[in-house]
């Protein structure tokens, strides 16, 4: 952790220097750094799952950027000189919060005026197994993800009080999309076998999915920043999977896939399909927004745990 604050902090004095400087230059996701005052409002989020969930409320009332690549996973992203000038030059910086970012928070509370905005308040956090610390995957559950809106809309209506119209009709049309897509997920799943619903995957980040749709969920590990693959980690899943007669594992389209395919080939089960959790797709996955990826995940779980 040391190294990755210390390789923030040569990163952000970089920053501060080509801001002073006006640097302007485009960064990873193509957006560019400083937004001008009359493209309305300037959000960066910490990724690309809440830059879309933002996309949505804000409309056209301004612009979204998001820090962590897609492809990448948040926990222990290490930011690069346009990350922060990204987020000095935001009106707001919006983070998932519960622990997600938490180092990143620190370093940017210390050296920027932007404020730092959690969005995952309100939610009924689920700790992490055998530690005290939350799982911060809460958005991962769809029937979380009103929580995730309305603080998004309450915190744009602030900032930008003659949108409130706007925001408000925003966020009603895209909970819709989302109350759609909760009654659809749960019609779904009542096509596994109750003993078939185990979701296994590296990183085990679906406790909150589990806990709200009825599965069990193990994984490798707890969370990726305490990421190790180690030979007992992956001797117990394999435990699991040949007691419990699970047909089927998945994989994250952001955690290395060697392990699970470890796995797989020690226990004769299958590897079904890929899922998103840190990231929403690329172009053309048909997972680019939240609502895609949750209904692709949702599919990749039936299908993969759905027996004759």
């Amino acid at each position: 952790m040391k190294k990755i604050v210390s390789t923030f902090m040569l990163s952000l004095s970089t920053a501060l220097f080509l801001t002073a400087c006006g640097g302007n230059a485009n960064n990873e996701n193509g957006n560019q750094d400083n937004a001008s005052a009359e493209d309305g409002i300037y959000v960066t989020a910490s990724f690309s799952v809440l830059a879309d969930m933002i996309e949505h409320v804000l409309g056209d009332r301004g612009t979204v950027d998001y820090i962590v690549p897609i492809g990448e996973e948040p926990h222990e992203y290490e930011p690069v000189p346009n990350d922060f000038r990204n987020v000095n030059d935001a009106d707001v910086f919006y983070v998932n919060g519960l622990g997600l970012e938490e180092w990143l928070e620190r370093v940017v509370d210390n050296a920027s005026d932007t404020e730092v905005v959690s969005l995952s308040d309100g939610v009924e956090a689920i700790p992490l197994v055998g530690e005290d610390e939350a799982d911060p995957h809460a958005w991962l559950s769809p029937k979380n993800a009103p929580y995730y809106v309305e603080n998004i809309v309450e915190d744009l209506i602030e900032r930008d009080p003659e949108g409130e119209e706007e925001y408000r009709a925003n966020a009603e049309a895209f909970l819709a999309e989302i109350e759609e897509l909760d009654a659809w997920i749960e019609e779904q799943v009542d096509n596994i076998d109750e003993a078939h619903r185990t979701i296994v995957i590296s990183e085990n980040a679906f406790k909150y999915f589990g806990e709200d749709y009825g599965f069990a969920t193990e994984g490798i590990w707890e969370i990726n920043s305490h990421e190790e693959g180690t030979s007992g980690q992956i001797n117990r899943v394999i435990d699991i999977l040949r007691e419990e007669g699970i047909p089927a594992v998945f994989v994250e389209t952001t955690v290395d896939k060697r392990y699970m395919e470890t796995v797989s080939e020690n226990s004769d089960v299958e590897i079904a399909g890929e899922v998103y959790t840190d990231a929403v797709g690329t172009e053309g996955s048909g997972a680019e927004t939240y609502i895609e990826m949750m209904r692709h995940n949702a599919e990749t779980f039936v299908d993969g745990l759905t027996t004759e």
